[in-house]
């Protein structure tokens, strides 16, 4: 018998949303159910979860976005995204915003279930809180009462390397996080969004800073 899992669900189609939700709970599974950006931040930000199925098409955001705001925030839960963008570039772009699984709508629930039993068994569960508001409606950072806005691109290209918190993330993945694939992006033009970055980041006081790894990439350190 499978284990039973703890999912988090945001599908802001009622239709699916009712699908989802009656299918994962006949399974044996524990739902927790977001219908927008806003209600999964709230709702799937900081818990146990052994897996999140995110719509990208959301009404109030990208939900790459949310994704990535989710895990910047300390979610460690993986994700499978579940859309009807099915090109090569939209399952790229999903990949670099920080999903672990695509599956294209429609859909058939039994493969669903199949495919959430092997991301839960390759991932920890435990939140890891870094202390860092990324908001996806907004396109903002936010520490404590402060909040500076982003562009989009320098969104997800913080969310790629603040998402992974000690690690080197390398330049090719930042690059594929804030440009749609196949993008020529010059080193002094990542350097130059990274400095804004930077500065940002002192903005609102953010408890760590992005150092360079010379000749290999990007990582969030905690200030001293």
């Amino acid at each position: 018998m499978d284990p039973v899992l703890r999912i988090g669900v945001c599908e802001d189609d009622p239709g699916i949303r009712k699908v989802l939700v009656r299918g994962l709970r006949s399974a044996g599974h524990d739902v927790t159910a977001a219908q927008d950006g806003r209600e999964a931040v709230a709702l799937l930000g900081g818990v146990a979860l052994d897996a999140i199925i995110m719509d990208v098409g959301l009404p109030d955001a990208d939900g790459r976005d949310v994704v990535q705001a989710l895990q910047a925030g300390g979610q460690r839960a993986p994700v499978l995204f579940l859309t009807a963008l099915g090109t090569v570039e939209d399952r790229l772009s999903g990949f670099a915003a920080g999903a672990d699984d695509y599956l294209v709508k429609p859909f058939d629930l039994r493969e669903l279930l199949a495919r959430l039993q092997v991301l839960a068994r390759r991932h920890d569960r435990a939140p890891v809180a870094t202390g860092l508001q990324l908001d996806p409606l907004a396109h903002a950072i936010r520490h404590g009462e402060r909040q500076v806005a982003l562009t989009p691109t320098e969104y997800r290209m913080l969310a790629a390397i603040v998402t992974r918190p000690g690690e080197v993330v390398r330049r090719a993945a930042v690059v594929a996080a804030g440009w749609p694939d196949g993008a020529i992006v010059s080193e002094n033009t990542v350097d130059s969004f990274l400095r804004r970055l930077r500065v940002k980041l002192e903005q609102v006081d953010a408890p760590l800073t992005i150092e360079t790894v010379r000749g290999v990439g990007f990582t969030a350190k905690e200030r001293r």
